[in-house]
Formats: structure tokens, sequence, C-alpha cells
């Protein structure tokens, strides 16, 4: 039987490193509900001390099966690994497309280690809007690794640079025409390039491409330049040689302290008041006014910037609408 958590105990449960609190509180930030905004504030002074790895890349380029390498790869060194999968939104049920015991199912019984699929409901930037909670929640229950495996969504995909510590970029060479995929904006946020099945013709000329691209871009001497890593993940080659990358991307950032972290939360902090922001402007504009603005701006009778300057000040200053029941 699942035991029940309610209020504190879910937080101390998630604090001890329960599987079956973590589980609970995920969903609860998952359905965007306010107990999990609760939990959320109780266990983030527990937080901060997970190195965050961000997995990242266009569809097909074998990102799951990577991660899945990287992770027993940890594994073997002792640390608990959490892993967010972050997959397709299904049309039927609302959830994940893929599910986390079709992913990694040879890491499914360890108990050092914990995955969840998350479905993207729609969210652009190839996370899902609770990527992050999940994250913290994982932290807080004491993993030293978290990795975050996004949808592969292409160009719009640029959100994992600042949700993780190191933003994995993998590419393989059976992607199409190298130059082709070097427009893509996520090749931007690479800390770390992988090119999977290198075993296969045309990995050499993709790692000459990706090589020529950083080429052209001016950087300070002391900058990191993202190496680029050969890998054949479903054999394991070069996962440790990725491992040694990310440990050396470790020590690079020690040396600009905070900056990372700072830019982490100052995202986060923006996103949330871009979304609460939003759901007060749905609770007090009367219905059918939304569509109205949208209609006069179609109609050129407002420009978009009149329109959002006048929405923000009907949002801050309407009073909140009276709600069914309530005294």
């Amino acid at each position: 039987m699942t035991a029940a958590f309610t209020g504190s105990s879910l937080a101390a449960g998630v604090l001890a490193g329960d599987p079956r609190a973590v589980a609970r509180a995920m969903s609860l930030v998952e359905d965007e509900t306010p107990a999990g905004v609760r939990l959320l504030r109780a266990i983030f002074p527990r937080t901060g001390r997970a190195q965050l790895l961000g997995v990242t890349g266009p569809p097909g380029a074998g990102k799951s099966t990577l991660v899945d390498r990287l992770t027993g790869e940890i594994r073997q060194d002792g640390q608990a690994v959490g892993v967010v999968a972050v997959d397709p939104t299904s049309p039927f049920t609302g959830g994940a497309v893929l599910g986390d015991r079709v992913r990694m199912g040879r890491h499914f019984s360890d108990p050092g280690v914990f995955i969840r699929s998350m479905a993207t409901r729609g969210n652009y930037g190839g996370l899902a809007r609770a990527t992050g909670d999940a994250a913290l929640i994982l932290d807080a229950a004491g993993k030293d690794v978290v990795i975050i495996e996004t949808v592969g969504v292409g160009q719009g995909e640029v959100e994992i640079a600042a949700t993780a510590d190191v933003a994995i970029v993998v590419l393989v060479p059976t992607s199409g025409d190298g130059i082709q995929a070097l427009k893509a904006g996520v090749m931007e946020i690479a800390d770390i390039f992988v090119v999977n099945q290198s075993d296969l013709d045309g990995a050499d000329r993709l790692v000459q491409n990706i090589a020529a691209s950083q080429a052209l871009r001016t950087a300070a001497p002391d900058e990191w330049r993202p190496p680029i890593v050969k890998t054949v993940a479903t054999t394991g080659e070069g996962i440790p040689e990725l491992r040694a990358e990310i440990a050396r991307f470790q020590v690079h950032a020690a040396a600009t302290p905070g900056s990372r972290m700072r830019g982490r939360q100052a995202f986060r902090l923006r996103e949330l008041l871009s979304q609460r922001f939003l759901e007060r402007l749905d609770r007090v504009l009367p219905a059918g006014e939304w569509e109205r603005v949208i209609d006069r701006m179609a109609a050129r009778e407002i420009d978009p910037y009149s329109a959002a300057a006048e929405l923000m000040e009907r949002a801050m200053h309407a009073p909140e609408p009276t709600l069914p029941g309530s005294a």
C-alpha cells in the first residue's frame, strides 16, 4: 500500500529520499497545485548541492541511450542519480508519450537512481514547465547528479542552458547536412558537444564542422571553448571521456563562482513572474475580453504595444474576482 503524505510529512519524506514521497511531490508540482508550491518553499533551503546536467539535441540523436550509459558510469562511483526525461505530450492522456520504465529499464530497480518522465504539455523550449521544480525535488532528496533530458524539439530548445549547470548538445552524423545542423540555435548553448554514433560515416566531418564553427567565434583567452566528444552510446564508447570533460568544465566553472547559479535563479524568477502575471490576467479579465483585444489588433484598431500596456494596467489595478461561495 502506498503511504499517504500530507503537509510537512511529504517534505520530510522528500528530504529523507523516500522514492514514494519524491514521486508524489513531482506529481504535485507537475499539476501546478498549491500544495506543490508549499512543498517547494519548504525544501528550497536544502537544495543547491546536486550537479545538474542538461542533455539536449535533435530527435533521433540517441539522447536516451547516452543518458542511460552516463547514469551507469556515474553509479559506478557510488553517486546517486536523478533523471528527468521530458517527452512529448500524449494527445489522449495529456501525459508523457514515453514512460520511465521503458526508457531506462536496467536502472529502474536501482535504489540509487530515480527516473521520472514528464510531458511538455505544450510548453516550448524543450522542457516541461515543471522541469526545474522536479530537479529541485531530486536535489533535496539527496541525488548527487540530476540529468535532464530534453524532448528534442530543434532550434527553440535553449531553456536547458538556463536550467542546468552543464549543457550537453548531442548530434549524430545521420542528422543531415552538418552545416545545416550548425544553424540551429541549440548549438549556441553547448558547454560540451557530443557526436554520438561516431562509428558511422560522416562523424569526422561533423566534428570538423563543429570545430570550424567554433573557430569563427571570438573568445577571451580564459573563456571556455566547448570540447567535442565522440561516443557510441549503444556500446558505452566515449562515456568515460564525456565524464572527464564534465569534470573539467566543473573546475572551470568554479573559477567564476555563483555566475551559473545566479543565472539559473534569474531565469526561474522571470519565468514565474510571467506565469503569475498571465494567471492573474486570466482571472481579472471579463469573459471574452482577451479575444476582443486580439480582434482589435487584427483589425489594426490598436497596436500590440498599446494593447500590452492596457492589459498590464488592468491586471495591476483590477480587484481579484470574488469566487462563488467565498465569504
